[in-house]
């Protein structure tokens, strides 16, 4: 997907937060510098460094990693409307270019919320989710973050400290599998 704003997104290394320039060349490095734009646009407009946001961008750029062409899917999200894993769908959007706004974003009306997503081309379809090991790796770190912090600013300070983490650690080609 090309960019309709930004000729280029080389925004100065001092633009970032002490803690985001931590992790910025070795991120681009490992990830590439379009996982790395497409998960900082998600994370600005989402108002917070999320976890489920950041994923949300990571799918959608292995997505489209996975498809031939510039055209932008229908995108069929799983995680519903209700905080946090529906964080997952700002980064979904923001990676695709399938947005609500652009009628090619829909929220799945299947009871069970979870980090999955349909993406269909005119005669393609990819289903992806992400693998259990990394879900209960993201259940196992927020218990702990809410037994040791309750919901307090330390319980939020973990959560970008985990989000940075994912971030700058979890490949795209290993966290997610196609499912059928």
């Amino acid at each position: 997907m090309k960019s309709c704003v930004f000729d280029g997104m080389e925004l100065p290394c001092d633009c970032y937060a002490p803690d985001v320039r931590e992790i910025m060349s070795d991120t681009i490095e490992r990830f590439g510098k379009e996982e790395w734009h497409k998960v900082v646009l998600t994370n600005e407009i989402h108002g917070h460094l999320g976890i489920y946001s950041t994923l949300g961008a990571k799918m959608g750029c292995y997505a489209m990693s996975l498809h031939e062409g510039d055209d932008e899917p229908k995108v069929l999200s799983y995680a519903g409307s209700q905080p946090p894993v529906s964080c997952f769908n700002d980064g979904l959007q923001v990676s695709t270019g399938a947005t609500m706004g652009h009628g090619l974003f829909f929220l799945s009306d299947e009871d069970e919320k979870r980090i999955e997503a349909r993406f269909t081309w005119k005669d393609e379809t990819l289903l992806l989710r992400l693998r259990s090991e990394y879900a209960q790796t993201i259940q196992n770190d927020i218990r702990h973050g809410v037994e040791a912090y309750g919901h307090s600013p330390r319980y939020w300070s973990y959560v970008r400290q985990l989000a940075l983490k994912y971030w700058s650690q979890w490949n795209r080609d290993e966290i997610f599998e196609k499912a059928e």
